[in-house]
Formats: C-alpha cells, sequence, structure tokens
C-alpha cells in the first residue's frame, strides 16, 4: 500500500521508526515531512504537506506525527476530503477507518512507544470503511458518513 508519511521536529525520532516498519512490512511510503533530525518543520508545514498529498490522490491513507498528534490533527482537518483523528490506542487506530471513514492517522511521539506506534499503524492500515460489517451496520454507517459529508460540503466553501 502507498502510504504517506509527515512528522514535524518533535515527531521525528517516532517517524523514523515507522518509516523503518512501514518500509519492512513492504509499504511504498511517500515522504512529505522532515526528513533529518536537523531539520525543523512545524506542525502546520507537516499536516499541510500530508493532506494536500491525501487530496491530490498520492495514496489513500497517511500517517502523521508531531509531540501530542493533536496539532497534526487539527491541521489536517481543515482540507476537504481529510478524515484525521489522534489516536492513542491500537483499539481505535483500528476503528477510526471502519466507523468513522479516516484516512489520516495522528500520534504523538510523547504519547506512545515505537511497539505502540507500529502497532497502531498496522491496525489503521489493515482496516477499511465499513469492512466486514454486517448489511445494516454498514448502511446505518455510510448514513453517519453522508452526514459528515454534508457538513463538509456546508463548511468547506
Amino acid at each position: 500500500m502507498k502510504v504517506i508519511l509527515s512528522c514535524e521536529f518533535a515527531g521525528y525520532p517516532l517517524k523514523a521508526q515507522v518509516l523503518e516498519h512501514l518500509q519492512a512490512c513492504g509499504h511504498e511510503v511517500i515522504d512529505v515531512g522532515q526528513k533529518s533530525a536537523d531539520e525543523k518543520v512545524t506542525y502546520p508545514e507537516a499536516a499541510s504537506a500530508a493532506a494536500r498529498a491525501l487530496q491530490r490522490g498520492d495514496a489513500e491513507k497517511a500517517v502523521v506525527i508531531c509531540g501530542s498528534g493533536a496539532g497534526m490533527s487539527i491541521v489536517c482537518n481543515k482540507f476537504k476530503g481529510v478524515y484525521c483523528v489522534c489516536c492513542e490506542s491500537v483499539f481505535t487506530a483500528d476503528m477510526i477507518p471502519f466507523i468513522n471513514n479516516a484516512n489520516a492517522l495522528a500520534m504523538g511521539a510523547n504519547v506512545v512507544g515505537k511497539g505502540q506506534a507500529c502497532a497502531m499503524v498496522d491496525a489503521f492500515l489493515n482496516n477499511s470503511f465499513v469492512k466486514g460489517a454486517a448489511p445494516e451496520r454498514a448502511a446505518f454507517l455510510t448514513s453517519l458518513f453522508d452526514g459528515v459529508l454534508k457538513v463538509e460540503a456546508e463548511n468547506f466553501k
């Protein structure tokens, strides 16, 4: 799978570990954030680069990392068609694509360690919207996401 990966300066050490993990799993990584320890890319820059790449269709999903995950999530969600959730657990990372149709996972380098981060990324990438859901559940979740799209259309003009 093609995956967009981005971080700012506080997230760089964890991003380097996640990048190694993604490559070891055979994913094609599009790195649009800070690429070396001596850079000082800010979260608005790094998140915007990831969100724009998602909007262009460079990949289906993105992983963004900062100190807490919050800043990257806030900025990513300012872009139409980008649905980013800041997660701290494998369960949540697994559920956000399934229930919310999230296409971006944000996490904090000061919150999760390498093992947790890699497990979260795997869960996020291996699930998709309504994957395996009973037809009634899939219809319900789809109707909820249609509501999200309506709100998005009303507010992103």
